[in-house]
């Protein structure tokens, strides 16, 4: 009897990055990828107003929308960008939120936007992962769990989709987001510059998501 060859470490890596791509591949496929998650199609928030959340792609939304995305986004993280090593650059950074691949949260309340993510389905060394960009809310939509809300419909998307995690990237100046994500159980990634590169920015990420809505 002839005995089993055992695959190599090499041919089992690259067995599993085609699982990884497909899983990738599969979830971009999709029409609409929240489509199935009913509860986080709607919110209500704490002070009882009604906010409805969509997801699209970024060649089904409409300009008078992006232009709106544009602007929160500028408004919100043009100082924090200028503030950093990156400096802030409004072509980049729009060139970036409209490259094929980017799906969009888009949340809104009595027909106004009032928030956004920015995410994509895609690699990051090696693992099929959900990436969150962006997360913007209007002031006015602020301190109402709409953040929150937003965050647990990625990780469900990404749960019902088998991506091994949500990350994001964060600068390490941003005195708000960094404790907001620490409080939804987001930790340094395996990925994140070490403390002694001194760079101005940390990779967090986050396991075991969760299918639905956590008071």
């Amino acid at each position: 009897m002839k005995k089993k060859a055992h695959k190599t470490r090499r041919q089992i890596q690259a067995a599993k990055a085609l699982i990884a791509k497909k899983r990738v591949d599969d979830a971009n496929a999709l029409v609409d990828p929240l489509a199935t998650l009913q509860s986080f199609h709607s919110y209500v928030a704490k002070d009882n107003s009604r906010i409805e959340i969509v997801c699209k792609r970024i060649k089904d939304i409409p300009p008078e929308i992006l232009s709106w995305i544009f602007d929160l986004m500028e408004r919100n993280m043009k100082q924090l960008y200028k503030q950093s090593s990156w400096g802030w650059d409004s072509t980049t950074k729009q060139n970036e939120m409209t490259e094929p691949a980017a799906w969009y949260l888009i949340a809104s309340c009595e027909g106004e936007h009032i928030g956004f993510s920015h995410f994509r389905f895609d690699m990051d060394n090696g693992l099929e992962v959900l990436y969150c960009y962006e997360l913007q809310l209007e002031p006015s939509a602020r301190r109402k769990g709409l953040g929150r809300f937003i965050m647990q419909a990625l990780e469900s998307m990404a749960f019902q989709t088998l991506m091994q995690k949500v990350m994001l990237t964060v600068f390490k100046h941003n005195a708000l987001a960094i404790p907001f994500f620490h409080a939804l159980g987001y930790k340094l990634d395996n990925t994140s510059p070490p403390v002694a590169e001194n760079l101005g920015y940390v990779i967090l990420s986050k396991q075991n998501l969760c299918r639905g809505p956590v008071d």
